[in-house]
């Protein structure tokens, strides 16, 4: 006998999505989260796609997000550099590419909806140990100051994977860039346009938000400092230089926050019997593009569906796992391709590879098939 039949180690977006779309499978679920309470505080704004948006519909929850800015037109160029592509998302026969909000309304709404459930969800749980037995994994975790344990037939971890690192070390790639994440508003705003810039210090991203812009501006580790000791009025002119004109003079910034960038995969999705990892735990990638969270929904998404189809006997079984691996090879592989090429062919200035980047640029903005397939990939992943 176990405690539940499913184990959910993180209760962030992805794993309270897993939960949310689990209800009503007459499991027990479970879900641990270090957090001492519900509520989330984190500043940040998050980028979804409309494929997001679908899946959390599915969910029950899209319509009761508040706050939420459209993505209609993506203006894709390079610095000091001709050639540009732009997707709209009547060229996809969709009302738009993608959306931005705030993390915390995310967060609150999935947890709300969590609530209603029969999920038992455990505040305050920090988990110390996992390990697996023949038929099911035994979870350690501290609560109150006092140890705990639980067994289960199914542990997801959705936490970041810090638990397991040590003995499943992930694969590392350092970019040497840091990202400065921050909100700004400016003279001449584009509703409903995203913009991707790519310069030889790394991309920088103008999200439409509210009455601005949430940038994501990336740069050599070694830059990041100076620029987080820029007083407004410097960053607000050094942020027009590095961007340009399309948006008019930069005009307020908010708080700035910054963090290292790097590709960090899992050797395995499962790396042992009635374990699974999940988004975060399973890859975390450049936000380039935006394709993180996107890719952590799908597999909570998909993971949710294995769960679904398995008798209650089989979950966590090498044979249960291996279809939830062969269901997330293509997107995850194709997604983290994606990202890490992005990064590595558009992060320099060798004079050769600007004037093909250029060339790649004009050719996407005048093929319709290929706008079609980029989109695709950026709305739906690789399954579609």
């Amino acid at each position: 006998m176990t405690d539940y039949d499913i184990a959910i180690i993180g209760g962030g977006p992805v794993g309270t999505a897993l939960a949310l779309a689990l209800r009503g499978s007459g499991l027990q679920v479970c879900v641990l989260e270090a957090r001492p309470s519900a509520g989330s505080t984190d500043a940040r704004a998050l980028a979804l796609s409309y494929g997001s948006r679908l899946l959390l519909d599915r969910l029950g929850v899209w319509d009761k997000l508040q706050d939420v800015s459209l993505i209609q037109t993506i203006h894709i160029s390079q610095k000091k550099s001709f050639g540009r592509a732009v997707l709209q998302a009547r060229d996809m026969q969709v009302p738009e590419l993608g959306y931005v909000l705030p993390y915390p309304m995310l967060q609150n709404t999935l947890t709300t909806a969590l609530q209603g459930s029969t999920t038992k969800t455990i505040y305050g749980a920090s988990v110390t140990g996992l390990l697996t037995q023949e038929e099911h994994a035994v979870i350690d975790y501290q609560l109150d100051g006092a140890p705990h344990t639980l067994t289960t037939r199914l542990a997801v971890v959705a936490d970041g994977g810090k638990l397991l690192a040590e003995r499943h070390p992930p694969d590392l790639r350092d970019y040497g860039q840091s990202a400065l994440i921050t909100h700004v508003t400016c003279a001449n705003p584009k509703a409903g346009t995203a913009f991707e810039r790519f310069t030889p210090q790394g991309p920088v991203a103008l999200l439409p938000y509210k009455d601005g812009y949430e940038i994501v501006w990336t740069a050599p580790h070694q830059d990041m400092e100076a620029m987080l000791a820029w007083d407004d009025e410097q960053f607000l002119s050094e942020l027009h230089r590095h961007f340009g004109d399309r948006v008019g003079v930069f005009l307020t910034v908010g708080t700035r926050t910054c963090f290292p960038l790097g590709l960090k995969k899992a050797p395995a999705q499962s790396p042992m019997p009635h374990v699974v990892l999940l988004g975060n735990a399973a890859q975390t990638m450049h936000p380039v593009a935006g394709q993180g969270f996107n890719l952590g929904l799908r597999d909570a998404w998909d993971l949710a569906q294995e769960i679904r189809d398995a008798a209650p006997a089989s979950l966590g079984s090498d044979e249960m796992l291996a279809g939830y691996r062969k269901r997330r090879k293509l997107d995850r592989e194709a997604g983290i391709t994606f990202t890490d090429s992005l990064v590595r062919l558009f992060s320099n200035d060798l004079p050769m590879m600007s004037a093909a980047r250029a060339a790649s640029l004009t050719a996407l903005d005048c093929l319709p098939f290929a706008k079609r397939f980029v989109a695709k990939r950026m709305m739906f992943g690789a399954n579609g």
